[in-house]
């Protein structure tokens, strides 16, 4: 299975996972080759891996990228979330029966894999298993954000009722 450098990067500094995925990927690209020293995706991924001292400038790369954000007024996790919040809305609106069955489709595949190695069909040590598995795992996960929310909107639900 591949290393996946932009899922660190959503835990070590979630501001620049988030804006990696969004209109403020290439500023948040830069932002972690800078801090970094290298150059390309594939530089990033094989530093995250081989040097332990590279967590700790991303967290910093992550803290100045959110401060920068804040100096001129942009919240990322706002923008981020009013993303999803459009997507669902023009799905409400429009009610196109695409979606749900793309949205099935891809729960349906998730499950049948799972299955499928479950059962012992097929070895887990196939690179190539282990790869759809990932992609459609994440797939699933975000049709479930699209449907039920995700963890962030329901923590900022919760902060928001708790005031």
């Amino acid at each position: 299975m591949s290393f996946n450098w932009k899922s660190l990067v959503s835990s070590v500094a979630p501001v620049l996972g988030v804006a990696i995925g969004g209109p403020f990927g290439g500023l948040a690209s830069k932002a972690i080759q800078e801090a970094l020293g290298v150059e390309g995706e594939t530089a990033i991924a094989q530093e995250l891996q081989t040097n332990p001292e590279a967590l700790i400038k991303l967290k910093q790369a992550g803290q100045d990228f959110d401060a920068k954000m804040k100096a001129l007024d942009i919240d990322i996790m706002q923008i981020h979330a009013d993303d999803r919040a459009n997507a669902r809305d023009l799905q409400k609106q429009n009610k196109a029966i695409i979606v749900p069955i793309l949205a099935a489709l891809t729960v349906a595949c998730f499950f049948g894999v799972v299955f499928w190695v479950l059962t012992g069909k097929v070895s887990l040590e196939s690179t190539l298993l282990g790869f759809v598995l990932g992609q459609v795992s994440s797939k699933a996960e975000q049709v479930y954000n699209f449907y039920f929310g995700s963890s962030s909107g329901s923590k900022d639900k919760t902060e928001k009722m708790a005031k």
